[in-house]
């Protein structure tokens, strides 16, 4: 599927695609909180909150408040490093798994949307 994003066209399928997400009536995360979401996802590495704080340029209690909220509705989990039981990772979930391709699935319904 192509995406023609010229102009104001990025704008008019963000739009559309926010719409769609409040229509549907699932999680309303923030811009931060789907930041990290897509962090987590599309960088396959272990992630850790000093590191997810230092990729997005924001302190290491945003992103604890953010992970909380993730963790809440099931998208993220902590687990603890076994190496060092100190330190502790942010992994995906299947639901956030399936969220995640449910929104990319919305993005493309709102360029057909927008293109028909």
């Amino acid at each position: 599927m192509e995406f023609e994003l010229s102009g104001h066209a990025g704008l008019r399928l963000w739009k559309q695609t926010l719409t769609n997400t409040v229509l549907k009536k699932g999680p309303d995360l923030t811009t931060r909180q789907l930041t990290v979401l897509l962090t987590v996802y599309l960088e396959p590495k272990k992630h850790t909150i000093r590191g997810l704080a230092a990729a997005i340029a924001v302190s290491k209690p945003v992103i604890t408040r953010c992970i909380d909220s993730l963790s809440i509705l099931g998208f993220l989990k902590r687990v603890r490093d076994e190496d060092d039981r100190r330190s502790v990772f942010i992994q995906r979930t299947v639901k956030g798994a399936v969220f995640l391709t449910d929104f990319a699935e919305m993005i493309e319904n709102s360029n057909d949307e927008i293109n028909d």
